[in-house]
């Protein structure tokens, strides 16, 4: 778990970060969104101290970083950037061996942790381990930046606006690889966006900042059904947080019993897909099928609609 507690960031008169408290839970995505200036990134690197607080501290399980020093704690914090920053002399291994290799670990361990994470990310070792980074393509660069933050087992992973360099199609699948990772190590994600349908989709909990300050922080959903000020409410968008409030929940979760005779839609679909894919074809039912293909139940227009509106 992280605490974060009274963290105010200043800059001779300025206030970058303003008195901010939150509690990050153990095993959960938290996303901090906010229009540009807002301190976003600054709170996000105050928390493995490559920016020093002006007052405040942070807690990682209890234990106050200012306890440790710096270069200690950033070699047990994952940290992926936008750009990748990718060492570009190094070898996709070497980039990835770089904090393990810095922390002692034995060359067996190393390569076993480096292929593990290139088989997770679709990188097959044998074809991009002896790879640069010139030789890949801005997807595959994104994949190794966060297998880099990733290779020394940490539990906190900080991530600062990693996938806005990406084209759309590249961008989802990085979200996708994001939450399949985050499933299987378990590891807390903190990462900064200014996209709200990211945060949406990738958080647990979103906290939204404006001038330093957190005005709300909170589940998606509540964020968009009870927003805490007029400006909250613009960031996570008047005009569509229907649409927004369909995508935080999949066809499985939403299924009705029985089975329908229009089109098939997998389980995993968002609510939001599943209104464009029969509004599209002009139908008023689905059947929902699982992984396998086996039908669980179906949805309807109307039930789904009834999703779209605050309870």
């Amino acid at each position: 778990m992280i605490s974060v507690e009274h963290l105010t960031k200043q800059y001779g008169a300025a206030t970058v970060v303003d008195d901010v408290s939150m509690t990050i839970e153990r095993n959960s995505i938290t996303v901090i969104v906010g229009t540009s200036g807002s301190g976003k990134s600054t709170l996000l690197r105050m928390i493995n101290r490559l920016v020093e607080p002006t007052r405040g501290r942070v807690l990682i399980d209890g234990r106050d970083t200012s306890a440790e020093a710096p270069y200690l704690l950033r070699r047990r914090i994952g940290y992926a950037i936008q750009g990748h920053g990718l060492f570009p002399h190094r070898t996709v291994r070497e980039n990835i061996a770089t904090v393990p290799r810095l922390l002692g670990w034995d060359e067996a361990r190393i390569g076993a942790r480096v292929e593990e994470l290139l088989e997770v990310f679709q990188l097959d070792p044998a074809t991009y381990a002896q790879a640069f980074p010139h030789q890949l393509s801005g997807g595959q660069q994104q994949r190794v930046g966060v297998a880099r933050a990733l290779a020394a087992e940490p539990s906190v992973l900080l991530m600062d606006e990693p996938f806005g360099a990406l084209d759309p199609i590249i961008r989802a699948k990085a979200q996708e690889d994001l939450l399949d990772i985050q499933r299987r190590y378990g590891t807390t994600i903190v990462l900064v966006t200014h996209d709200m349908d990211e945060a949406f989709h990738l958080g647990d909990r979103v906290a939204v900042m404006s001038l330093g300050r957190v005005l709300q922080y909170d589940r998606p959903a509540v964020l968009l059904t009870r927003p805490a000020d007029p400006f909250v409410a613009r960031m996570t968008g008047v005009s569509d947080r229907a649409m927004r409030l369909l995508s935080l929940t999949t066809a499985g979760e939403a299924a009705l019993p029985g089975a329908s005779e229009g089109p098939t839609v997998a389980a995993s679909a968002s609510l939001r897909e599943v209104l464009s894919e029969l509004l599209w074809r002009g139908a008023e039912s689905a059947t929902v099928t699982d992984a396998e293909g086996t039908p669980r139940g179906r949805l309807t227009v109307a039930a789904i609609l009834a999703r779209g509106r605050p309870s």
